[in-house]
Formats: structure tokens, sequence, C-alpha cells
């Protein structure tokens, strides 16, 4: 199917500009719906946690100070199992650079297509290990699938439209990620894992209609014709930009340090340890969503009127609290952090997210996504393993949230280093470096 015309922002094509478009155009679309697909893939173990670890283990009834006996497996099997998922998005990083040399879409569509086939795979997996390993396979590709989804949607767009793109890819991410919670909730938790990971086959039928909406970005082909018609590599990230990458990336670590445990262990603690029912996170979780919804209006608001890194800083303290309060204060905290993290979090997602676009040039601007998720899964396995020895160690999930917490909340300062991009094009806040 032909894009539609360029009818929002067009370019004038005797300027050579590139043509852009209105954040609700189908590429930019299509690319949420392909966030969704990652948001599935990925989210559907932390969803299912619960069920996970009393399928692989053994749960004792009524059983008080022993996370091993409360979940089926301690936290130290279950923070190794997830880390070791995580850790294998480290292979994101050579698959987003692709993008920057072969173009998005084809990279955006094959690690879609297998990560799919592998999430459905792993339904079938007789052990715990068995199933850790399927998905550290999946999960590479469905994080490079995420990386550049956002980078499409932010070449797509003119800078007024570009945080209301990045938002709209994390509502598919969101809604993606909201399935499997809102299907065990709806089912009371009967649904099962198994069942849960094999909704990725019908998921999967529907690529090629889906495909055919994939555009390659007016910004991301030209450069990749030049590259071609020059011999040029693309995705090597200058010498001059570097310390910039590196800071961004320490900022993507810390979040990640709090936000990997904090959300992982959520269901797990919320359910197993707190008494909240499937049914009552069923009810909490249109309301959360709602409110997520309402913090990505607000996040996007606050980033083109007060600018990217204030944004930026005072919701990753929000978040830091939040973290806090989830597993400080039983059930009640529990829901009530629940729902405060994703509206502070979906506050923080189009600051953050519109400076990770705009402060790298267009040929490096897919490898630079794929070193900030890198840096992501990194930061999400070191806080996992970290969270849940300490769960272990101190018997309480309250002691762990604070020590995941309060190095994210100090980091926040690491932002007023970045340049603050508000009003500008990608070609006047990252021009191309010779």
């Amino acid at each position: 199917m032909a894009a539609p015309p360029a009818d929002d922002h067009p370019s004038t094509p005797d300027t050579g500009a590139p043509r852009v478009y209105g954040w609700l155009h189908p590429s930019v679309v299509v690319a949420a719906v392909f966030s969704a697909y990652a948001g599935f893939a990925q989210f559907s173990a932390t969803a299912a946690l619960p069920d996970i670890a009393a399928a692989f283990g053994t749960v004792t009834e009524g059983a008080e100070g022993s996370i091993t006996a409360q979940a089926g497996l301690s936290g130290t099997v279950l923070g190794l199992g997830l880390g070791v998922i995580r850790l294998a998005s480290l292979a994101a990083l050579p698959l987003s650079r692709q993008a920057d040399r072969h173009g998005r879409r084809v990279v955006l569509l094959a690690t879609t297509a297998v990560a799919l086939v592998l999430t459905a795979a792993s339904a079938g997996m007789p052990t715990f290990w068995g199933f850790v390993a399927l998905l550290a396979l999946a999960r590479p590709l469905m994080s490079a699938t995420n990386a550049v989804a956002g980078v499409i949607a932010s070449e797509e767009v003119a800078t007024v439209d570009r945080s209301k793109a990045i938002a709209l890819v994390t509502v598919g991410y969101g809604t993606g990620a909201g399935i499997p919670v809102v299907l065990r909730g709806i089912t009371d938790g009967e649904i099962g894992f198994r069942t849960l990971f094999l909704i990725a086959v019908p998921l999967l039928l529907t690529l090629p209609l889906v495909s055919r909406l994939v555009t390659e970005p007016d910004r991301s082909a030209r450069l990749v014709e030049a590259d071609a018609a020059t011999s040029k590599r693309l995705g090597r990230v200058p010498a001059e930009l570097r310390g910039r990458l590196v800071l961004l990336c320490t900022l993507t670590f810390f979040v990640a340090f709090l936000t990997g445990p904090v959300n992982t262990y959520l269901f797990l603690y919320a359910e197993q340890v707190a008494g909240v029912s499937p049914g009552t996170l069923a009810v909490v979780i249109p309301f959360a969503a709602i409110l997520g919804a309402a913090g990505l209006a607000i996040g996007v608001r606050l980033a083109d009127r007060y600018g990217r890194i204030p944004t930026a800083m005072w919701t990753k303290v929000g978040l830091a609290a939040c973290g806090v309060l989830t597993y400080s204060a039983g059930a009640w905290g529990a829901l009530v952090g629940y729902v405060l993290s994703l509206f502070i979090g979906s506050s923080y997602a189009p600051a953050v997210g519109a400076t990770a676009a705009e402060i790298f040039p267009t040929s490096i601007r897919a490898t630079a996504a794929g070193w900030i998720t890198a840096c992501t899964t990194v930061g999400a396995v070191v806080g996992l393993l970290l969270f849940g020895w300490v769960a272990d160690v101190s018997g309480s999930f309250s002691v762990a949230s604070w020590v995941v917490s309060v190095p994210c909340a100090i980091s926040m300062i690491g932002y007023r280093f970045l340049p603050e991009t508000k009003g500008l094009e990608l070609e006047e806040s990252a021009p191309e470096v010779a």
C-alpha cells in the first residue's frame, strides 16, 4: 500500500528537505503497532511471573517469611533467570545498527517476525531454564523492534509533533504490555502462562497485512542511498558525540536499574506477598491505563513547553519515589505505587524519547538507540539481581526497593549536562558530523 501524501507538515520538494508528516500519519501509527508487539512479547513473562514461578517451583500454602515458599522459586533464581533474559537484549545493539546501514523497514520486519515465533515456541518448554533460553533469544529481537519503531516515529515528523509521535509509540508498547495483565485479570489468573504466550501466533499472522504499511522514512532513505553510492559505513559514533552518548546511556542505566526490578517483581509481590488478587489487578488496570494516557499528554505538554531536560529530571525523581511506595505499604501501596509509576513513567517517556532522537544525527540515530537499549538492559539486569538478592537476604521487598530507588533519584542531576533541543528540527539539533 502506498504511503499517503504528506499533508500535515509537508516539506517543499524544491528545498531538498526531507518529507515529514503529522503524528497520526499511518507510518507513525504502524510504528506504534510494532512497539505493541514488542510490549506483549517482552512483558508477558513479567505479568505471568506468579504463574511461571509456581509452575516451575513449589508453593507452600500459608508460608510466611520465605520468598521461595510464597512464590515457588527463590528471588535469587527468579532474578537470575530474568536477568539472563534481560541481558540477552545486549544483542539488540548490532541489530539496531543494521537499521542505519540497511534501512529501518527491513530490520523492523525481520526482528518482529522471528521474535514472535520464539515467543510462541517458549510456551511449550518443559523446564524453567529452557523457557528462559527461548525468551533470551527473542528478547534482543523485540528490543531492536522497539528501538527502531521509535526511530521511525521520530524521523517521520516535524519537531512540533515529535513528542506526540514518541508518546504514541509509548502508548503502543504499553498497550501490548497490558494485554497479558488484562487477560490474567479477567480470567482470575486461570489463563496460564503457556496459553498466554501462544497469543504470539495470531499476532504473527497479522504481520503480512501490517508490513504493507511500513515505509522507510525519507531522512534515513536518503542516507542509506548515499551510503550505497559512496561505500561510506554508517553506524559509527563520531568521537565528538561519544561523551554525549555515554552520558545518556548512564542516565538510562539508572532508570532501568530501578524500573527493571520494580516492574518485574510487581505482580509476584502483589499477588503472592501483598495478597492482591488477579481480579483486583484487572479492576485497577483500566484506571491505571487512563492515568497513563493522561501522563503521556502531560509529558508531551511539559516537554514542548518547558523543555525536555527539566521534564526528564523531575519525573525521574517521581519514579524513584513510586518504587519505594510500591513495595513498602502492603496491598494499597502496591496498587497506588503501580498506578502512580505508570502515570509518572508515561510523563517521563516523551521528553527522554525526544531527547534521544534529537541529539544524534540520522546516520547514527538507530545505532545510538541500540546503545541506549543495551544500557537499559545492563541496568535492568543489575537491578534485578541486586533486588532479588537483597529481598532474599533481608526478607523484605521494601529494603530492596530503597536500594534501587535512591541511586536513580540522585542520577537526575546528569540531565543538566545534555543539550536542550526543544523547538529544533533534527537537522538543527543534530547535524551530520563531517
